[in-house]
């Protein structure tokens, strides 16, 4: 078992920025793989991106299509951060951190969630 807790969520001006965090606890050495989503208002989940640990420094990183480019993810040890830049105001939704052994399978913990809103 594992516990997520994501933080950093908050109001920004679009083109602004943001760094979120998910810090992970429990049985952290069954987590290979962290993915980062998003729910808008009368939205469906969505993925934003995930990164997938091989070895001590060698991860994949894998990023949607709308948020490739302002979007990155990166892990130091058991906390993994979306650093979010050029906010737009279709940025805004709750973001959850999800956890799991692979990419496959990163869905296997989640988070609560932390509110982004992007709006002048």
């Amino acid at each position: 078992q594992a516990q997520l807790v994501e933080s950093g969520g908050g109001l920004v001006q679009p083109g602004g920025s943001l760094r979120l965090s998910c810090l992970i606890s429990g049985n952290t050495l069954r987590i290979n793989a962290v993915g980062w989503h998003r729910q808008a208002p009368g939205m469906q989940r969505e993925w934003v991106a995930t990164i997938e640990s091989f070895g001590r420094s060698d991860y994949r990183r894998d990023y949607a299509d709308a948020v490739k480019g302002r979007f990155a993810i990166s892990r130091d040890k058991n906390v993994v951060y979306l650093e979010m830049h050029s906010l737009k105001p279709e940025d805004t939704a709750v973001y959850y951190c999800s956890a799991g052994p692979s990419r496959l399978r990163v869905t296997t913990w989640w988070g609560q969630g932390t509110q982004v809103t992007v709006s002048s």
